[in-house]
């Protein structure tokens, strides 16, 4: 499977990057909201949207699916 994300639907709203344990491991400052500090993590907020980095990391557990308000983002 794959990560994808439509941008047309991305409110920039970041709720998946904060969703994700993944990135949470990661960049525990994400879980503040502060955003991340390296670009190790699979996604983040960028210029009002989101923007995938180190999508090998995701582990499919479709948590930032699930938090997305506008299905922006999900596993295909």
């Amino acid at each position: 499977m794959e990560l994808k994300v439509n941008q047309d639907n991305c409110l920039g709203c970041g709720v998946c990057v904060i969703a994700c344990p993944v990135n949470a491991a990661i960049s525990p400052e994400n879980a503040g909201g502060n955003g991340a500090k390296t670009e190790e993590v699979i996604m983040m907020v960028e210029n009002g949207f989101i923007k995938l980095f180190s999508t090998d990391k995701c582990e499919e557990c479709g948590t930032c699916q699930m938090f997305c308000p506008v299905n922006a983002i999900w596993l295909e």
